[in-house]
């Protein structure tokens, strides 16, 4: 079944080209079954971007999902066109009386400033709150992971000497969780990253159950113990070239930047980067919507 997607999304056309199965909402209506509501809360500057990566990863299931997309409404969105934003985004104040059966809170590249400082904490903090009482399952990457845990967790985070870039290898640690049924007992994930949650603080907190962490990348899945929060410290919904990307952007900055680990072959910028994480991306996002959304949630919304 397909992801249902605005007609006019650009993501669309993309997906499409790619052989993924998506679904325009005006065909997508004259089916008789309920999809998943899906909201995306998109906290990362290339908005565009981040809407392909995730719905890609999203698209990978026989449930037909319907996504929405969410922005704050306390910054300054410089880097997608307003068109955009007018076209596909709401603000919270425009959902905040619905229910959704899954939530996804971004990352952000502003892992360095203390959760108060960021100019949306506190509508961050709102939404996060409401997700409570308004959502079956959420589902936080990287910064909002982070985020996530502070929030209702109090889990710190930490500035790293040497930012976490690159693809690592991680550890299955709970085999029977729903969420990583199907997966190796060691998998790739990217990561890109200049702060930590650590694993000793999540272990000791009863309502935290650590799932996969990395020797290199440290904690990397953790999920509330009611199985309604879901906390991924990396990316997994990078594509290809993501990381190369980002690399490439900081050097022409004149930026200190090492290239990624375990990302180019042979270490080399000038080659092609070999996806080794796809799979496991497609399984963590499919798990989450069949196991901890669609198996959970009320076919009447509003009745969590």
């Amino acid at each position: 079944m397909p992801v249902n997607i605005p007609d006019t999304l650009p993501a669309k056309a993309l997906l499409e080209a790619e052989n993924v199965f998506v679904m325009g909402e005006s065909r997508a209506i004259s089916q008789d079954i309920r999809p998943l509501r899906i909201l995306i809360l998109n906290l990362m500057p290339l908005k565009i971007v981040t809407e392909s990566h995730l719905l890609r990863v999203l698209s990978n299931s026989p449930l037909q999902v319907e996504v929405e997309l969410l922005m704050t409404s306390m910054h300054s969105h410089r880097n997608t066109p307003e068109e955009h934003l007018v076209a596909f985004y709401n603000t919270f104040k425009e959902v905040k009386d619905r229910y959704f059966d899954g939530l996804i809170i971004t990352g952000a590249p502003i892992e360095l400033l203390d959760f108060e400082q960021v100019t949306y904490w506190s509508e961050l903090c709102e939404i996060m709150e409401w997700s409570k009482t308004h959502v079956t399952s959420t589902f936080h990457i990287c910064w909002g992971a982070q985020a996530g845990m502070y929030y209702h967790f109090g889990i710190k985070k930490y500035e790293l000497s040497k930012k976490v870039f690159g693809v690592f290898e991680h550890n299955v640690l709970i085999p029977t969780e729903p969420l990583l049924r199907g997966f190796d007992d060691r998998f790739f994930a990217p990561h890109s990253r200049y702060t930590e949650v650590r694993v000793p603080e999540i272990n000791k907190h009863s309502g935290l159950i650590l799932l996969s962490e990395s020797v290199e990348a440290g904690a990397f899945l953790a999920v509330s113990e009611d199985r309604r929060q879901i906390f991924v410290t990396g990316h997994p919904e990078y594509d290809q070239n993501t990381l190369g990307e980002e690399y490439w952007r900081d050097v022409n900055k004149g930026m200190e930047i090492g290239v990624p680990d375990n990302y180019y072959p042979d270490n080399n910028p000038e080659n092609p980067p070999t996806v080794t994480w796809r799979s496991h991306a497609h399984l963590l996002y499919s798990n989450w919507l069949n196991y901890y959304v669609y198996q959970s949630t009320p076919y009447t919304l509003g009745e969590l």
